[in-house]
């Protein structure tokens, strides 16, 4: 059952935890630096800010997202998907067919994951609940690109549920971004790179590229 939980809300924990995130208590760690690079490349700071955007401004146009839902999408776009690494997580899901396809594939096939988590965020959005999310404290990155920020999303009358976000540095921006998450041991990416990739092998990139532009819709 605990499983089910998890495979269920894998979308949904990345939108209600980056909700959460400005409110979450802080330790003396995770408080502000005075060096605006230092916040500039901090992955804590990048889902803080991605968060507090994010449902500010869905909190401020409730009424016109009750009569207009596709807004969400506009919101999400302008927002969220400026903190979430798509391309590499593409990359990522393509595996070894990454190589085999050309530019003008992978590209295609990049636009189209796009679009498709921008629906995805958007459907979770609108089923969005005020978990409590407490987030583990921030710790140096010691020059890695790649690291995992832990948290626990805490629901009454429901098992608390861990999950790992997996942020990623780029190496010539140093910008942080999201790429994945692991929700009680079960990774988004690794999901979705299994799903797709036996499809792609059986139906080829073109077609796979076209079902998720057709879901994106």
């Amino acid at each position: 059952m605990r499983v089910f939980v998890a495979k269920t809300i894998l979308t949904l924990v990345l939108i209600s935890t980056l909700s959460v995130v400005s409110a979450t208590p802080y330790s003396t760690s995770q408080t502000a630096s005075s060096d605006s690079t230092s916040e500039a490349t901090s992955p804590y700071v990048v889902l803080k800010t991605a968060g507090t955007n994010l449902f500010s401004r869905l909190s401020a146009n409730q009424q016109a997202i009750a009569k207009f839902p596709h807004l969400i999408r506009d919101i999400v776009e302008e927002e969220l998907m400026p903190s979430v690494d798509y391309r590499y997580a593409s990359y990522r899901i393509l595996g070894k067919h990454l190589k085999k396809i050309s530019k003008e594939q992978r590209a295609e096939f990049v636009e189209a994951m796009r679009h498709y988590l921008v629906r995805t965020y958007s459907i979770a959005l609108s089923k969005y609940k005020n978990q409590e999310v407490v987030f583990e404290s921030e710790k140096p990155t010691k020059g890695k690109r790649i690291i995992g920020i832990k948290t626990k999303i805490i629901e009454q009358g429901a098992p608390t549920i861990n999950i790992v976000f997996q942020m990623r540095q780029n190496k010539k921006t140093k910008q942080w971004k999201a790429f994945d998450i692991t929700v009680e041991g079960i990774s988004l990416l690794s999901t979705k790179q299994a799903e797709l990739n036996k499809k792609i092998t059986k139906q080829g990139i073109d077609h796979v590229t076209l079902e998720l532009a057709a879901l994106a819709k």
